[in-house]
């Protein structure tokens, strides 16, 4: 090396200082094509019409609050783990990673645990949840509502993948836009057996939190075979927070005075 002139030396030297950033962008590149591959163009789309999946892959922490005729429900979730946790006053439900347990000393909780603990996550959190894995994409009939079409994707689950893997869901978005206006779902939990009664959910009130747009409230349809008809329900979300920071394992964890609960059809 000594031998070699100075001149050399500083092209040498400018070379390697520049070939780390181009295999940098080259990687940045590869892995932007890999997300765009993986998914339907027109929910890759609407995943940017949202503020994306990275974006949305960086944030650690969800907590939203919702308020029930006798009490206010805090979900709060781990969305790198999935756990999660349900406070109220009357009694508090979690996920700690393996098990579903219940804190109710009051007996005030009258649902399925194993059902409840993250349903309202999963409708709260759309799109992005459709990025999940073991999901199989495919073709579904545009959803005509007031006389708009809504082109969309039909999303099915490999076997075993969830609580109940034959569920199916139906996305349909603004052609303009690309934003995400109605939710499509069958229930199979309790049968087990697939189903072709499709409920309908409106996405129509969005509310930007840390960069991404997420639902301020949802509204359940009455409907007729795949046709919505008029508003039936609406749930608002208040209070809803996104952080990068992890909440500790303990947080998640059984307390003490709770117990597991067994996961249940019906």
């Amino acid at each position: 090396m000594k031998q070699l002139s100075t001149l050399l030396i500083l092209l040498t030297l400018a070379a390697c200082k520049q070939t780390p950033k181009e295999d940098s962008k080259n990687e940045q590149q590869d892995s932007s094509a890999i997300v765009e591959e993986k998914y339907p163009q027109s929910l890759s789309n609407t995943f940017k019409a949202h503020g994306g999946l990275e974006l949305w892959r960086d944030q650690r922490t969800l907590s939203f609050s919702m308020e029930r005729p006798d009490f206010t429900e805090v979900h709060t979730i781990d969305l790198h783990t999935r756990k999660d946790r349900v406070d109220t006053e009357k009694f508090i439900l979690g996920f700690d990673g393996q098990q579903v347990w219940l804190q109710d000393e009051g007996e005030k909780y009258k649902g399925n645990p194993g059902f409840y603990h993250n349903l309202m996550f999963y409708f709260y959190a759309m799109p992005f949840v459709l990025a999940d894995d073991g999901i199989v994409y495919g073709h579904t009939e545009d959803l005509v509502f007031e006389g708009k079409h809504y082109p969309g994707v039909r999303i099915a689950y490999h076997d075993g993948v969830g609580a109940s893997s034959k569920d199916e869901y139906y996305i349909h978005y603004d052609p303009i836009t690309n934003q995400m206006v109605w939710l499509g779902y069958t229930v199979t939990y309790k049968s087990g057996e697939k189903s072709d009664n499709i409920r309908w959910i409106r996405y129509s009130d969005w509310i930007e939190v840390e960069g991404l747009l997420l639902p301020k409230s949802i509204s359940w349809y009455t409907y007729e075979s795949r046709t919505p008809l008029e508003p039936r329900n609406t749930v608002t979300f208040n209070d809803i927070k996104l952080s990068t920071t992890k909440k500790s394992d303990s947080f998640y964890a059984k307390p003490e005075s709770a117990a597991y609960v067994e996961l249940k059809k019906s």
